[in-house]
């Protein structure tokens, strides 16, 4: 802990490892008093010019009033960050409110061996969600005209940026709000800055294995070796210093007493030397280190507090962490041919990009790959992912001209708003197929520490769902899958044609087709592979270019049985002929074939060199799969909408309120809103609640709907019976005063069975279809919006539609279709279709809501009837707390 200054309270949750443009790792933080001698070496440090840039005239030195001013600071009205590496400041970043409690002037000083770098841009993004925390909207700063890197900081932020020139010094102001292109900006930094940090990884010009081993078998032993017989084309060095010589090769005690510079190294040493040997790798200039080390998951919140540590050491000095209990690192390109793995080979050469967590299942995934003659440009097991995740691997991925298809598995997730907001965009490109641990977000692996989630399941599954990823089940579905999409064209419709052998096959493996989503063109049984090669094959080409031919046929299923005198392989080398010249996925499945010498499951060719196709030892594996690829192209194909924000929104309104009914809510409480503060807050996005009034007697019920507007609803504010006319909870279209006194005197006698809950009266409107919408801030994912149809769909199975916003118009479009009793919102037993665009604006302005507003921590709508002109919420429930930092702010952060 930092001990806290006298000027306020140190923010420590500001803290914070970032990538910096080049790949590098650094801290930033709030300053401190205690830095008072850093920031003087820091400046004096300094060149004369960028000394005379920040102050306008030259300073020799900071005199010891400026010292305190500058880093004597409380944290509100004036705040000061510094980032660093391996505890020096390479740059500062401070704001001084102004007269103008919503205004501050900034001001930034960058080390200059260090400029270029980004950290300028890094600062300026952490510096304005601490002011916008703090109340202050607007910055304000004071530039020379010859200064333009700096001027080049706040021009390329993404900010409205206004300029006043006057008496030869340029006057900056902006407001600091984000915006779609402020945050665009700073996304295609951290994608660049990110891409590159694993390009060190994956293709460093120089390995060190530290721990290197000449015991057979041993972790170190393996790792070097698989090093070198891999062929890595850069130097390789052996750290041990109990040997002379290593592998063949000259051995060196230490990474101090290499001749050459190291950019990744391999660690295998116990854990309880792994902090001694990160500390060598800071001082020796290491730019990344996979750990292979285990241990850390068997020890408990101990081993949990060392791999913390390990991260932070790592980071503090500019370093990316693998690991630890890594089974390594692989990239197959020619230029680099890294095996920095236990994998006995390098893994055949291709455009599928993996990564794993656990060992255990890296080492099932990589041989899966390698089983079915897949091949590879890259793969991370993460090990524990105490640092580089499956996010840092999709920005690499994205710009990596070897990879043209990713999977990934995933027992946990750190980070799910930016892996959605990653995986949509990647997903544009190239297919994402991920599987994932059933009980991934609701408890951790070992040796994981990550947030859990409180939503339900099913809301992992839709947030993957809507950013385009192939959701599968297992390793061997995600295997399925990669198959067709990492070597096959996607389809460009859901046309299938069916190719057999066998009538009964076909019909089988048609049935399944259909049942799966496809549409089958037709079914080919008068397959002869009997007739021998020279007749068989050219007949089944022939065919099958036939079928390839149609503009209704999208992709063919080819499942046959044995056959005499024709091999898989030649049969496969047909099929792939003919699928690459439509352009069109052929997929086969041979069934039956019981020499286990023969392959079948895998990628199929005539020979080294060849085309192969994707095939099968199931039908109904190849038919899941093509299905899975089609629904994907679909989702690719399709226009994915535009991100709008509803017209009459008035967030800022919305914050100011909510920072006035916080102000006397501590601590964790949550705290619901009264029905007048509801409606106020909910008006701030267009969102209107039915009025209601609460009564004692029945004269002040007639006086209520009076001021309503007659006729009225009758019902109590019990909301386990307030929607129930079965049991008597509500009584609707009642028209005068004198019905109101009988039907209250009525409904109390009715109730008395369930206590005598309270009454209120409410406007009539019209009947419609009942529906509920719930939006929750849950700790993994952050906003969660939930639709369903009110009643028993959604008390008693559970058919609700999950989304993570933000959502485009087509993400809405499909949200409130997503239900399975949504068919009864377009006409469902001769009654009128509801006005399904009213349910997606609400749908729209309470996504809007609840992602702009993390203090909200629960709304309820319950019911809210849709008719065929509009929509009506009747209930509101809603509830604030102070929120919880979520995982993907406007500020660029690395997460744990």
């Amino acid at each position: 802990m930092v001990d806290q200054p006298a000027g306020g309270i140190y923010p420590e949750y500001w803290e914070a490892d970032v990538v910096l443009r080049d790949g590098g790792t650094a801290h930033v933080r709030p300053i401190h008093p205690s830095d008072a001698q850093a920031v003087q070496a820091f400046h004096t440090g300094q060149s004369q010019k960028s000394i005379y840039m920040r102050f306008f005239a030259f300073k020799a030195s900071l005199s010891g009033k400026e010292l305190r001013r500058f880093t004597e600071v409380d944290y509100r009205d004036r705040v000061a960050l510094v980032i660093t590496i391996g505890g020096e400041i390479l740059g500062i970043g401070r704001y001084d409110r102004l007269d103008n409690p919503a205004e501050a002037e900034v001001a930034f000083n960058i080390a200059d061996a260090h400029q270029g770098r980004g950290i300028g841009s890094i600062l300026l993004e952490h510096l304005a969600a601490a002011a916008r925390e703090n109340g202050i909207r607007i910055f304000s700063a004071e530039v020379l005209p010859e200064n333009r890197k700096m001027l080049m900081v706040f021009a390329d932020a993404g900010y409205d940026v206004k300029r006043h020139y006057d008496d030869g010094v340029i006057s900056l102001e902006f407001n600091i709000d984000p915006t779609d292109k402020s945050r665009t900006v700073m996304e295609a930094r951290e994608h660049r800055a990110e891409a590159r940090s694993i390009q060190e990884l994956l293709a460093p010009s120089s390995v060190a294995v530290i721990g290197a081993s000449r015991t057979w078998g041993a972790v170190g032993y393996q790792l070097l070796e698989h090093i070198i017989e891999g062929g890595f084309t850069g130097p390789v060095y052996a750290i041990n210093p109990e040997a002379m010589e290593l592998a063949g090769m000259l051995s060196f005690a230490r990474l101090a007493e290499v001749p050459g510079p190291v950019r990744l190294a391999v660690i295998a040493v116990p854990v309880e030397e792994v902090p001694a040997v990160v500390r060598d790798c800071a001082a020796a200039g290491v730019k990344g280190i996979v750990v292979a080390t285990a241990g850390y998951e068997d020890d408990g919140d101990r081993g949990l507090a060392r791999q913390r540590e390990l991260v932070r050491q790592s980071r503090a000095n500019g370093m990316r962490v693998i690991g630890p209990a890594s089974l390594g690192i692989v990239n197959t390109n020619p230029a680099v041919s890294l095996n920095a793995s236990m994998a006995p080979d390098l893994a055949r050469r291709g455009g599928l990009g993996l990564f794993s967590q656990s060992a255990a299942i890296g080492v099932a995934l990589y041989a899966a790959s390698s089983r079915r003659r897949l091949g590879i440009s890259t793969f991370l097991s993460a090990g524990n992912r105490a640092d580089v995740s499956g996010n840092d691997m999709m920005q690499y991925w994205e710009d990596d001209a070897d990879t043209t298809a990713v999977g990934l598995y995933l027992e946990s997730i750190g980070n799910p708003r930016k892996f959605s907001r990653l995986a949509r965009r990647l997903a544009r490109t190239k297919p994402v197929i991920v599987a994932k641990s059933d009980a991934m977000g609701l408890n951790l692996p070992p040796g994981h520490a990550v947030r859990t989630t409180l939503a339900p399941p099913e809301a992992v599954d839709a947030m993957m769902r809507q950013a385009g990823v192939i959701r599968v089940e297992t390793m061997e579905q995600l295997m399925d899958v990669a198959q067709i999409v990492a070597c096959q064209p996607l389809p460009q419709g859901p046309g299938v044609a069916v190719f057999s052998n066998s009538r009964a096959l076909g019909k089988v493996v048609a049935d399944s087709a259909a049942a799966h989503g496809l549409g089958v063109e037709g079914i080919v049984t008068d397959v002869d592979l009997d007739a021998g090669m020279s007749v068989a094959l050219p007949a089944l080409r022939r065919a099958l270019q036939e079928a390839l031919g149609r503009d209704d046929v999208h992709a063919v299923v080819v499942a046959l049985l044995p056959a005499r005198g024709l091999t898989v392989e030649k049969i496969a080398g047909a099929l792939a002929e003919c699928s690459e010249a439509a352009g069109k996925p052929v997929v086969a499945a041979f069934s039956g074939i019981l020499d286990p010498s023969i392959y079948v499951e895998g990628m199929v060719g005539p020979g080294a060199g060849a085309s192969t196709v994707p095939c099968y030892s199931n039908p109904g594996a190849a038919v899941s799969a093509l299905a899975a690829v089609v629904r994907y192209a679909r989702w690719r194909d399709r226009d994915q909408g535009l991100f709008v924000e509803p017209d009459g929104c008035d967030p800022d309104a919305a914050r100011a309120d909510l920072e006035r009914l916080l102000h006397t809510v501590g601590g964790e409480q949550l705290v619901r809103l009264d029905s007048a503060a509801a409606a106020g807050l909910l008006a701030r996005y267009g969102i209107s609640v039915v009025p209601s009034e609460r009564f004692d007697t029945a004269e002040e019920a007639v006086a209520a709907a009076d001021r309503l507007g007659w006729p009225v609803v009758l019902k109590t504010t019990d909301p386990a019976l307030r929607h129930r006319l079965d049991l008597g909870g509500v009584r609707l279209d009642i028209q005068d005063a004198g019905s109101l006194r009988r039907n209250v005197l009525q409904m109390r006698k009715k109730l008395e069975r369930y206590g005598s809950p309270a009454l209120e009266v409410q406007t009539m409107v019209p009947v419609g279809q009942a529906c509920t919408f719930r939006a929750v801030e849950d700790p993994l994912l952050g906003p969660v919006i939930s639709f369903g149809l009110a009643g028993d769909a959604v008390n008693l199975l559970e058919d609700w539609a999950h989304r993570v916003p933000p959502l485009s118009g087509t993400d809405l479009h499909d949200f409130v279709r997503a239900p399975r009793a949504s068919r009864k919102l377009f006409g469902y037993q001769g009654l009128p279709a509801v006005d399904v665009a009213a349910l997606e604006d609400l749908a729209s302005r309470l996504t809007r809501l609840k992602d702009n507003h993390p203090e909200i921590a629960l709304i309820e709508f319950n019911p809210v009837l849709a008719g065929p002109d509009g929509a009506s919420i009747l209930a509101a429930d809603v509830r604030i707390a102070n929120a919880a930092q979520r995982t993907d702010t406007a500020r660029r952060a690395m997460r744990d």
